[in-house]
């Protein structure tokens, strides 16, 4: 059953495939974003949308009612781990008080489902190969410590109201394309960070190699950006269970070193190309690898693609739409 959502951060990265996918799908979407980090042309032709901050309660509350919203998805948000040690304030006025006003205009338009973009940060730098939704979280960034903030406040929102369907998915890391045009261009997530470096001649840093890893960098859970999309797919139908409460990890169950991602972009673009090893950045756990025995049992989903793929879509995207076109 087809149904219109709101997707909040709709012209970004990860949201312009989840509102490519939702289509697939057959949902209606609206999207909303303030084109901060998003860009306008990501936003497919014939899309209703809305220039507007999840801040401005009263402007995502006319929106909602507009468009006649069945439920959201909230993927805006700052997501940079290094930014929000450097930011704290700001990351938690940007993801906290814009979830507070957010959900502020949920409740005033009567809307009863939601999905949230959460984050593998959450869980901090937990112990044991595989991460289970249950873990502790004891998030070591402000970024973290924002995202596990909405989770509460999502459940909190649910508990006071009792009509509040929702499901977070924590992502880990996201990589590649599903279109050349939809590629990330962003500045901090590994591999554009590594092909915009070579862009401009220069060596792709490594922000440490004295981790307790095999060798040394960081050890992360690639998920492909097409998967994740499907992923929201299933999160929309999930919420149309009457008062869910769900929370998924979004990951393959697999993890790879920096260094070995970095040597995957080698492959990609059949070149070599030194690296810089430099010192750590704080707020940075040594390895975060997914569990996802739930949401492959609870939600029937599963990922498809794997490093290859996202290295060599996030290639072929950034040769054909390079950063300085945006």
């Amino acid at each position: 059953m087809s149904s219109r959502w709101l997707l909040t951060g709709g012209a970004g990265y990860i949201g312009a495939h989840v509102l490519r996918a939702l289509h697939d799908a057959g949902h209606d979407v609206v999207v909303l974003d303030n084109l901060s980090t998003g860009l306008r042309r990501k936003v497919s032709e014939g899309v209703p949308f809305v220039e507007a901050s999840i801040l401005d309660t009263d402007a995502v509350t006319v929106a909602l009612r507009d468009h006649r919203i069945d439920g959201v998805i909230h993927l805006a948000a700052k997501k940079a781990v290094g930014e929000s040690v450097a930011r704290p304030h700001y990351y938690f006025e940007q993801n906290v008080l814009g979830m507070m006003s957010l959900l502020e205009a949920v409740a005033a338009a009567k809307v009863h489902r939601f999905v949230l973009s959460s984050s593998a940060a959450v869980y901090g730098s937990p112990e044991g190969e595989l991460i289970t939704e249950d873990a502790p979280t004891l998030p070591l960034n402000p970024y973290g410590q924002t995202k596990l903030a909405q989770e509460w406040l999502l459940r909190d929102a649910s508990d006071a109201g009792g009509e509040l369907s929702w499901t977070a998915l924590r992502y880990f890391n996201v990589a590649g394309a599903g279109a050349d045009d939809l590629g990330d261009t962003g500045v901090f997530n590994l591999i554009p960070m590594a092909l915009r470096a070579l862009d401009q001649h220069q060596a792709p840093q490594v922000f440490g190699t004295d981790y307790p890893t095999a060798d040394g960098s960081c050890v992360r859970d690639y998920i492909h950006v097409q998967d994740l999309a499907q992923a929201h797919v299933s999160a929309v139908a999930r919420t149309e269970q009457p008062q869910r409460r769900d929370v998924f990890n979004v990951g393959r169950g697999v993890g790879f070193s920096v260094l070995e991602v970095l040597d995957a972009v080698r492959t990609a673009m059949g070149t070599e190309f030194a690296h810089e090893v430099t010192a750590r950045r704080a707020g940075d756990p040594a390895r975060l690898v997914a569990a996802v025995d739930r949401i492959e049992r609870e939600l029937g989903w599963a990922a498809s693609r794997d490093l290859t793929a996202m290295v060599s879509s996030a290639w072929s995207a950034w040769q054909a739409y390079p950063p300085a076109q945006d």
